[in-house]
């Protein structure tokens, strides 16, 4: 009866680390897919900036004459 009730408590055990596993995995991918989104809503602002500014965000570099 002990080995019975031992290998009881060990199946329970290993379910719940499972589903414990699981929820982690879980939480990880909702956390990077939130990044992934933010860095591509940066990306996208980044983008129409320089869209709308090409020509004056080039000029920043380029020298005038004399100068």
């Amino acid at each position: 009866m002990p080995q019975e009730f031992e290998a009881q408590q060990n199946s329970a055990s290993s379910q719940t680390t499972g589903r414990d596993e699981e929820q982690t995995i879980e939480r990880k991918e909702s956390g990077l897919a939130e990044q992934a989104s933010g860095l591509d809503a940066l990306l996208d602002d980044i983008e129409s900036a320089l869209e709308t500014n090409a020509e004056e965000y080039v000029s920043s570099f380029v020298q005038k004459g004399g100068e």
